[in-house]
C-alpha cells in the first residue's frame, strides 16, 4: 500500500525538525530510531543502496534525477548540468525536454542558477522563488517565467571539485511561484550530497579500473617482449641483452612500437626475419 499524503507530510515535518534542531545545536542531524522510517527516509535508504551499486556516472545521474522528481515536493521538472573541463555546459539527464530547454537557455544567456552553482568557485545553492521578479538573473528569470516556470532551485554537485574534474548542478524547476520551499531545499541538498559521493565513488572505480588495465597491459607487454627475446636467443644464439638490443634497433628501423614488433615475432616467428 503506497504511503498517503499524511504519511509524507509527517515524515517531512520530522525531517525538517531534525535538520533545524541540528543546525541550532551545531550537531549532525539525528533521527528518532525508536520510530519506523517514514516514506522520505525509505526513499533515501533505497537511493543509497542503488547508488552504491551504480558503476557509471550516467547511472548515478539518472537515479538522482528520478529520486528528485519523487521526493522533492515542489519538483515539476528536474535536470542535471555538467560543466566540462573546457568550461562548456551540457544537460546529460532530465525528466522532461523542457528542463533541457531551460538549462540551454541559461547556457546561451550566460546566466542562471545552474551556471552559478556549477562553477567550482560559485555558491552551493542558488534559487529564485519568483522567476518573473528575479533580480539575480534579469534575462533568464523573465524568459523562464514566459515559458510557464515560477521557481527554480539549483544545488552544486561535486562542490569540492578540483580541476580538471567535472563539476555540475542538480536543477529543480516548479511551475508555481514560491513553489519551492525550505523543505525542498533540505531534500535537494541531501540528494546532491548523495550524488556527489556516488559520483566520487564511480570516478574512483573508473580510475582503479584504468590503473588495473594499464598495469595489465604493462605486464602483458613485458611478457610478450620476454617471449620475443627468448625466440631470438634460441634462433640466433644471443644473450638476453643482445636480443633486447636487436629488438630495439629493429623497432626503430621498421618504425613500429617495440611491443608490437614483439607480438609479431612471438606470433609469427617462423615467417619473419629481422633486419
Amino acid at each position: 500500500m503506497p504511503p498517503s499524503d499524511e504519511d509524507w507530510n509527517l515524515d517531512r515535518t520530522r525531517f525538517t525538525a531534525d535538520a533545524e534542531k541540528a543546525i541550532a545545536s551545531g550537531q549532525a542531524p539525528t533521527r528518532d530510531h525508536g520510530a519506523p522510517l517514514g516514506p522520505l527516509a525509505q526513499q533515501f535508504a533505497t537511493l543509497t543502496y542503488s547508488l552504491l551499486d551504480a558503476t557509471t556516472t550516467g547511472e548515478v545521474l539518472e537515479q538522482v534525477v528520478e529520486a528528485a522528481s519523487r521526493v522533492v515536493p515542489g519538483a515539476d521538472l528536474v535536470s542535471v548540468t555538467l560543466r566540462s573541463r573546457d568550461g562548456k555546459f551540457h544537460t546529460p539527464v532530465e525528466t522532461d525536454r523542457v528542463a533541457t530547454e531551460l538549462d540551454q537557455l541559461q547556457y546561451d544567456l550566460g546566466e542562471g542558477p545552474c551556471l552559478d552553482v556549477a562553477d567550482p568557485a560559485g555558491p552551493a545553492v542558488a534559487t529564485a522563488p519568483d522567476l518573473a521578479a528575479s533580480t539575480s538573473w534579469p534575462r533568464f528569470g523573465p524568459a523562464a517565467a514566459d515559458r510557464g516556470l515560477g521557481a527554480v532551485l539549483s544545488t552544486a554537485l561535486l562542490p569540492e571539485i578540483q580541476s580538471p574534474r567535472l563539476s555540475g548542478a542538480l536543477n529543480i524547476y516548479s511551475h508555481r511561484q514560491h513553489g519551492i520551499d525550505q523543505t525542498d531545499h533540505a531534500i535537494a541538498l541531501l540528494l546532491a550530497t548523495h550524488a556527489s559521493l556516488a559520483l566520487a565513488h564511480t570516478e574512483a572505480v573508473d580510475i582503479a579500473t584504468l590503473q588495473a588495465e594499464q598495469l595489465r597491459r604493462a605486464i602483458d607487454s613485458r611478457d610478450v617482449i620476454g617471449q620475443a627475446k627468448g625466440i631470438l636467443m634460441a634462433r640466433r644464439g644471443l644473450t638476453a641483452d643482445e636480443a633486447f638490443d636487436l629488438l630495439r634497433r629493429s623497432s626503430q628501423h621498421l618504425n613500429v612500437k617495440l611491443v608490437e614488433l614483439a607480438e609479431t615475432i612471438a606470433g609469427r616467428h617462423d615467417e619473419l626475419e629481422l633486419p
